[in-house]
This record gives C-alpha cells, sequence and structure tokens, in this order.
C-alpha cells in the first residue's frame, strides 16, 4: 500500500474499487485487524485497529471473499458458534435449547435469505451461492456498526442478489450500519455516499459516484438521419460542436438536450443520450493509472 487515506462516516455506503491485486483485500484485512499493519494508523468506530484490536472486532460484522464456514458443522451450528464467541448468547447443546430470542433472530434471518429450511444440514451439501448467504447470516446476528463486505454477491444468482441488498439498504435505514463494500459489480457501488478507486497500491480516484463520472467521462447525445449532408450543414448553421462518425456524436456538458433536439429541423433518424456509468468511469481511471 503506498499512503492511502479516507475516512468513513458513520451510516454511509463507502465502496473501494480496483483491479485485482489493487489492494482491496489488504486493506480491509487491516482495517479488520486480521493482518497487522506495517505503518500507518487506523480507527474503526474510534477504536484504534492496534491498541484495541478486540473492541475492533466486537463492533464489525466481516463476509470475506473466500468462505470462512467450517463444512463440518450445520448452518444453524455455524451461527451458533459465532453467537457464543461474540457472547452474545450462552452456549446451549442443541437449537432447540438456545433462548427464544436467539431463535427468533436465526428464523428471521433464514428467512429473509431463503435458507429456512435448510439450517439443519451440513454446509458440506450447500452450493457456493447457500454458503455466502449463511455467511450473511452469520454476520449481521451481532448487529454490528460497521459491515465489511469483501465481494460479498460473488456466487449468489440475480434474485439472492438483488434479496441482498433489499436487506442491506434496510439496514442501513434502520440501523444506521456503516457500509464498506469492495466489489467487481460496479453497478452496486452507483448507489454509495463515496466510491475511492485503488490500483497498483495508491488512491486513483475518490469522492461520489457522480463526481467521478463527471470528472473522466462525458454525457452526450447521438442523432442521425438519412440527409446527413442536410443534418450536418444545420448542426454548423447552429454552431452546435460534433463530432461525425457512424453517427453525430453531441457532448451535452453546459448543453440542454431539449434545446439542441428542438432547434434541428432536419428528420431525425437516430436519437439516443448516452449517460455514463460508474463502470464507464473506472475503466476510463485504470486504463489511465
Amino acid at each position: 500500500m503506498d499512503g492511502i487515506s479516507f475516512s468513513v462516516a458513520a451510516g454511509e455506503f463507502f465502496t473501494l474499487l480496483g483491479p485485482n491485486g489493487a489492494g482491496k483485500t489488504t486493506t480491509i484485512s487491516i482495517l479488520t485487524t486480521t493482518l497487522n499493519p506495517t505503518s500507518g494508523v487506523a480507527r474503526i468506530a474510534g477504536y484504534d485497529i492496534r491498541r484495541a484490536a478486540s473492541a475492533v472486532r466486537q463492533n464489525i460484522g466481516i463476509i470475506f471473499q473466500q468462505p470462512s464456514l467450517d463444512f463440518n458443522l450445520t448452518a444453524e451450528e455455524n451461527v451458533r458458534f459465532h453467537a457464543v464467541l461474540y457472547g452474545l448468547y450462552p452456549f446451549r447443546p442443541t437449537f432447540s435449547t438456545m433462548p427464544r430470542a436467539y431463535k427468533q433472530q436465526v428464523s428471521e434471518l433464514a428467512a429473509l435469505l431463503g435458507l429456512e429450511k435448510d439450517m439443519g444440514q451440513a454446509v458440506k451439501k450447500f452450493s457456493g451461492g447457500m454458503r455466502r448467504k449463511l455467511e450473511i447470516i452469520r454476520s449481521l446476528l451481532h448487529k454490528p456498526g460497521v459491515l465489511f463486505l469483501d465481494e460479498p454477491t460473488a456466487g449468489l444468482d440475480p434474485v439472492s442478489r438483488r434479496t441482498l441488498w433489499e436487506y442491506l439498504r434496510q439496514v442501513r435505514r434502520e440501523r444506521g450500519t456503516t457500509i464498506f463494500l469492495t466489489t467487481h459489480y460496479l453497478d452496486e457501488a452507483e448507489e454509495a455516499d463515496q466510491t475511492c478507486i485503488i490500483n497498483h497500491g495508491r488512491i486513483v480516484a475518490q469522492g461520489s459516484p457522480e463526481s467521478v463520472k463527471a470528472q473522466l467521462t462525458e454525457t452526450y447525445l447521438l442523432i442521425d438521419a438519412e440527409d446527413r449532408n442536410k443534418l450536418r450543414d444545420e448542426l454548423r448553421r447552429l454552431k452546435v460542436e460534433f463530432t461525425e462518425a457512424a453517427s453525430f456524436k453531441i457532448s451535452l456538458r453546459g448543453s440542454d438536450v431539449q434545446r439542441i433536439i428542438k432547434a434541428i429541423e432536419t428528420p431525425l433518424s437516430l436519437v439516443k443520450t448516452h449517460d455514463p456509468s460508474l463502470e464507464d468511469a473506472y475503466l476510463e481511471i485504470i486504463k489511465e493509472s
């Protein structure tokens, strides 16, 4: 890592993006106290990650990129073991003998992610997507203030992926949970409050998704007509700047789409607005860096 510095406000949705090997997992490992930093200072929920590692771990939930389940235990036993380690509930040998609050909490989370009928099954029988769902249940059990998600939807089908994000939005809204996400699904980062893009261990862009997109991409209008000569002459007469290739491209920085379209009298065969995505900006940043 090379001088990475950022801050995340309580309740904020923060995304850390970058290609494979950029340093995302290393950063999360340091912040979650599973890897000791060689230098620098970091605080989570007000606690120093070096001096108060135990307090940090009590205030965070983690879903790592690699599975961290015991495949020889049942799904519920994995969750129960986690609950006991965190001191949430006293140990009981069976699910039926656990406190009512625990049983209700596990049942609600399992139903949310579609695992209510599978909690008594051994994890080794689970598919990759089912294991990911179980890790999510386990990480939310102690109601963490900060939730670290390292590629959380990898292996999930589109329906499960959408269900997960609907629940995470609910968690943020109701509990004020801070979410720290790394993902290769850049559409998941579009709703973030803040995005940090790293490459080769250093920050190459930072800000809201909208500001990152505005810095490196452009919104433009594509138009065309059967009589291209007439359209070209009209654009020049209107003093509209454009480039011409397969169609006419008009940059919309500071321009009004409706005003431009209304001013053109030549019958148009194509009208298309390109609104750049965070993925467009990300690819441009990685290419440049």
